[in-house]
């Protein structure tokens, strides 16, 4: 009864398409960090961390596949290209199988051992594939499984550890008459290939012991290399032989042109039968070998690097070919800051106790006009001088977007100037001052900043007792003293900032809520989660956004509030309190985004509001918050992960930048700051044909333009003023049925009534 068990708990496959988003997502992944190597059909295929890529060997050309083409946008650990069946396949840490056939865009998802209940989360990692007679093998971390390419279904498990335990398989290989599969601390087992009844776990003997980290054969001849980093040859009985050791790990063996391949840390080499070395690369020209794949093809090898994505190197040769798809550094962007056509990445981190150890040291990316300039930490520090060290808050200055600021929570605050980084204000060369916690250095703790409207920048510093400070255009310091107004004498972090209509700066805090400053009368107040002193959920606040009413919306680390009257915050009299949105679900009064932990809110040119979170991904709100236009998920859209920590918006194009913790992803939003005029005005798309379900975006407006559209003979059936640069119509007379096909007129009028302009939109049903 357990054998059959055991038998059949893969059997029958769970299969899922995969939705393709190319027509309003754009992935920006980075594709640096190169986990495996495949070939075959005379294309290159590169498992990056968590999106592909192929080349080709004929024509030199990239193609990507990411989140936008349907991928999970989880962590890869192997890739198989089968030349028998057109198929690359792509293993993950979390246990899922992809499926990619030539020529399709449908992505296959095979979810059994990812949703398996009996193998534990820990153990579902996919260590490699090995394809034999039209299956293939799966080593994972709780055994063998196998799956068949022609019927794309799962055939057998095969749990091989004493008493049919399950044990840690790193790679098979078949030397007929047998399969030999290598564990990572259980040895070498064998057994034979054709044997029906491989599921029982009696049927494997071990012929070595010890551990190890990857086994390939080589013509008649079995290669493995131990925990030791120590290449032996072995026979079927479990006869050794140690032929070369290594100073660096192993990372990979791979078989093709009758040449085994071994790529350390630190170096690539290629062995023909009798383990007879052909090449190797242990230096190369302009970079550092941090190898994590590799694979010799062609009298080439295709090196994987941490860093430096693809690099081709010729047998005998030092001098490499660099293939890279354009993308950002790195795929866990913290921060970014969008002006128009441009967008700012940067990478440091601190965790949800604003704890930055351990210290990042990263560079910066750059989007403009579709291509990306990184600067690398190396050139960061040698432009300055010093270390900018956990780059944590971007800031774009609004009337120069060739200025930004990026604030470091270690080391001060960073200026960059058309693309170059030109000075590190420390406690060397401006008022910053360093603090000292425990005894300790925790250096200068910069974090969130914000233009106001005469062009001075405010931004905060952690521990200090003159926390709030301002740079003048001229590059005056001026710090103010925040000690009286805090709750919390420890306070860990101030967080974020922002600046109302009226020039009040407010800034939100670890645990003393939000604070507010008034610098014309130098007047403190604040907002804390007592009712009648703030009424926040909780004084965790992580998020400071005033929209187009000035209003002040406030993510915590438990949910959404709004401050509706900022303007009076200063007055005599009670605190006011900070409100929750309250919405209908199902005709139940609920709490919009309850105890949700918010990390960014961001507005639209529609006055619209986007808010990221921690774990529930990102809501679109209508101006109010009364209503949901869209929410997006891991699963259903390209959101590598539901954990997004930044957004930016585009005010000219309308598209939305999403930072999230597994990579940077973007929708083309519709909502575009206003014009001013009515010269562009256009409707899209346009004709509306009957496969369109979504919504006709007006754009091209002044700000607060009437928008009315009627059919042909002047009947009414929408209107509605704008916030920004476009509005939406869901082409449905006032929300009651859908209009018929023909022509419908659009009629804009300035709010001064000085400008009128009329469109026409076809809709087809």
């Amino acid at each position: 009864m357990k054998r059959w068990a055991v038998a059949f708990l893969l059997l029958f496959p769970i299969l899922a398409g995969a939705q393709n988003f190319e027509d309003r997502w754009i992935g920006f992944f980075s594709y640096v960090s190169v986990k495996d190597i495949s070939q075959g059909d005379n294309k290159i295929y590169v498992g990056a961390e968590n999106a592909v890529f192929t080349y080709d060997l004929s024509t030199q050309q990239i193609e990507t596949r990411s989140t936008v083409n349907g991928l999970s946008g989880n962590f890869i650990t192997t890739i198989h290209y089968s030349e028998a069946f057109k198929l690359l396949v792509i293993g993950y840490e979390n246990g899922l199988i992809e499926i990619v056939k030539d020529g399709e865009e449908n992505i296959l998802k095979v979810v059994d051992i990812l949703e398996k209940l009996t193998i534990p989360p820990d153990k579902k990692r996919i260590n490699n594939f090995n394809e034999y007679d039209g299956k293939i093998y799966i080593a994972t971390q709780y055994g063998i499984s196998v799956f068949n390419l022609a019927a794309l279904e799962f055939g057998d498990t095969y749990f091989i550890g004493d008493g049919g335990g399950q044990i840690n398989i790193v790679q098979t290989t078949v030397q007929e008459p047998y399969i030999f599969a290598a564990s990572a601390f259980n040895g070498i087992r064998r057994a034979l290939v054709a044997d029906d009844d491989l599921i029982d776990y009696q049927n494997w003997t071990t012929i070595l012991g010890s551990g190890f980290s990857a086994m390939e054969k080589l013509g008649n001849e079995l290669y493995a290399a131990d925990n030791s980093n120590t290449i032996l040859r072995f026979t079927a009985d479990g006869i050794r032989t140690n032929v070369q050791s290594f100073t660096s790990n192993v990372k990979k063996f791979r078989l093709a042109d009758d040449l085994l391949t071994i790529t350390t840390n630190n170096s690539i080499q290629s062995y023909s039968e009798g383990f007879v070395q052909e090449a190797s690369v242990t230096n190369l020209q302009d970079f550092d070998l941090n190898l994590q794949s590799g694979y010799a093809f062609g009298s080439r090898f295709y090196l994987g690097t941490a860093e430096d994505g693809l690099l081709i190197v010729p047998f005998g040769s030092i001098q490499p070919t660099q293939v890279l798809p354009n993308g950002p550094l790195r795929n866990s962007p913290f921060s970014i800051d969008a002006s128009p056509g441009e967008l700012w990445v940067s990478f440091g981190e601190v965790d949800v106790d604003y704890n930055p150890f351990p210290i990042s040291k990263y560079g910066i990316s750059h989007l403009k006009d579709t291509l990306w300039t990184n600067i690398q930490y190396e050139d960061l520090r040698a432009a300055v001088g010093a270390e900018p060290t956990d780059l944590v808050k971007v800031t774009i200055n609004p009337e120069d977007p060739n200025e930004v600021f990026m604030s470091s929570f270690e080391k001060g605050l960073l200026k960059i100037v058309e693309e170059t980084p030109t000075i590190l204000y420390d406690q060397t060369n401006s008022p910053l001052e360093r603090i000292l916690l425990g005894g300790a250095d925790a250096g200068i703790r910069i974090f969130g900043s914000q233009f106001d409207s005469q062009g001075n920048l405010w931004f905060v510093q952690s521990k200090e007792k003159e926390g709030l400070i301002k740079l003048t255009p001229g590059g005056q310091f001026q710090k103010v003293d925040i000690s009286s107004i805090l709750a919390n004498e420890g306070e860990i972090a101030l967080t974020e900032l922002a600046i109302s209509r009226e020039g009040y700066v407010f800034f939100g805090t670890y645990g003393s809520g939000i604070i507010g400053y008034n610098p014309t009368t130098k007047k403190f107040n604040s907002l804390t989660d007592n009712l009648g002193g703030g009424n926040l959920p909780t004084n965790n606040t992580r998020a400071l956004t005033f929209d187009k009413q000035n209003r002040l919306w406030i993510g915590t680390l438990k949910g959404l509030r709004v401050l509706f009257s900022p303007g009076g915050f200063f007055q005599e009299g009670p605190t006011q309190d900070s409100q929750a949105i309250i919405i209908l679900e199902d005709g139940v009064a609920q709490e919009l985004l309850f105890e949700q932990s918010i990390t960014d809110i961001a507005v639209d040119g529609s006055n619209n509001k986007w808010i990221a979170t921690a774990t529930s991904g990102v809501f679109y709100l209508s101006p109010n918050g009364q209503e949901t236009l869209l929410r997006f998920t891991k699963d259903n859209s390209p959101l590598p992960t539901n954990n997004v920590q930044d957004i930016a918006i585009d005010p000219f194009t309308g598209v939305v930048y999403f930072a999230t913790t597994q990579g940077l992803v973007a929708y083309k939003g519709t909502a575009t700051a206003p014009s001013d005029n009515l010269d562009n005005v256009h409707a899209f798309p346009n004709p509306v044909r009957p496969e369109f379900s979504g919504n006709v975006t007006i754009d091209g407006l002044t700000s607060q333009a009437n928008v009315k559209i009627t059919d042909i003979t002047g009947n009414l059936v929408f209107e509605q003023t704008s916030e920004g640069g476009s509005v939406l119509w869901d082409t449905s007379a006032f929300g009651k049925y859908k209009v018929r096909s023909g022509v419908y007129l659009v009629l804009v009028t300035t709010d001064d009534n000085l400008q009128t302009k009329v469109a026409k939109i076809m809709i087809i049903r």
